[in-house]
């Protein structure tokens, strides 16, 4: 009867086996895509076509490049463990959200870019734990609003660009509390001019000029004037901007939180825009298996695995029949 123990064992022991190929590793050197310098710590995985962040990434790891890939979603845990992480560049993919807590853990963070992604919105709190942080790149997406106190946190911050989005307003005080700001970027947003929202905005260039770098870049929707320039009489209205934050005002929230079920007023809020801040995501858009099993390696490994796994099936089956 020792027959067919010794082929479950053997079973169980290529099962592993195939899990720890399926999961691959991230450097070139062990079968990965991904480009590894143990003395610089940095790992290169850009331009690889990649659709999911590669496994294995050495905890260790100071740099990481992920630009030039088809990044279009993260789950939240995608950096958590590389608490060493001074460096991330997700430039140049197809990011259309970003999970809340997908940065918690990179406290030691200095440099992180998103430029070139598809952002229409940031989760509240998104960069909170990224207190040394000094440059952050949102430029070239679609952001159509920011969260309150978004920026709060990151009072290191030397250089902040949100060229070319969809801005309209920024919320009062976003800017206060990076004293240390000495370049920004503010251009090709299509600035509303018209509403008072905007005096938050043109009082804080007024008082920045002169210490903070291209400040005076940011111009009214049309290019009609610079945002420096709009007076109070000219910014008269109250306007309301529909359907350009997906996330619920901590009024409304508290609010509910204090009613009975019959006072609670329903929500203009899509039913996607819930889901998308949840971190919701359709079966077909979850991340695939990491992309280091493309390499030829990780191919031959995947076969042999499964030949082998095969082969000790048979024998189980062999050996109980005869039993």
């Amino acid at each position: 009867m020792m027959g067919p123990v010794l082929a479950a064992c053997l079973l169980i022991i290529l099962s592993t086996a195939w899990i720890s190929q399926a999961n691959g590793a991230t450097c070139k050197k062990d079968g990965g895509v991904c480009t590894c310098n143990d003395n610089t710590k940095s790992v290169d995985c850009s331009s690889k076509g990649l659709t999911a962040i590669p496994s294995n990434i050495p905890v260790d790891t100071d740099r990481l490049e992920l630009h030039m890939n088809k990044l279009s979603s993260l789950p939240h845990t995608a950096f958590h463990g590389l608490n060493k992480l001074t460096n991330l560049n997700l430039n140049y993919n197809k990011l259309q959200t970003l999970p809340a807590g997908v940065f918690d853990h990179l406290v030691n963070l200095d440099y992180l870019s998103l430029s070139t992604n598809e952002l229409k919105y940031l989760p509240p709190k998104i960069f909170d734990s990224l207190t040394k942080l000094t440059w952050l790149n949102l430029e070239r997406n679609k952001l159509q609003s920011l969260p309150h106190g978004v920026f709060d946190n990151l009072a290191k911050l030397t250089r902040l660009e949100l060229f070319n989005n969809q801005l309209r307003r920024v919320p009062d005080g976003a800017f206060d509390y990076m004293s240390k700001l000495n370049w920004i970027t503010l251009e090709n947003n299509p600035w509303d001019c018209s509403c008072r929202d905007i005096l938050y905005l043109s009082n804080w260039i007024r008082e920045k000029k002169g210490t903070v770098s291209n400040i005076e870049a940011a111009e009214c929707d049309g290019g009609t004037k610079a945002v420096l320039d709009v007076t109070e009489e000219e910014a008269a209205e109250d306007c309301v901007y529909p359907n350009t934050t997906t996330a619920i005002p901590t009024t409304i929230i508290t609010t509910l939180a204090s009613s009975n079920d019959d006072d609670i007023p329903e929500l203009p809020v899509p039913q996607e825009n819930f889901q998308k801040f949840l971190g919701y995501q359709e079966p077909d858009h979850l991340p695939t298996q990491p992309q280091c099993l493309m390499s030829i390696s990780g191919y031959l490994g995947l076969m042999m695995s499964l030949v082998l796994t095969s082969a000790a099936i048979l024998y189980v089956i062999h050996f109980l029949k005869k039993a």
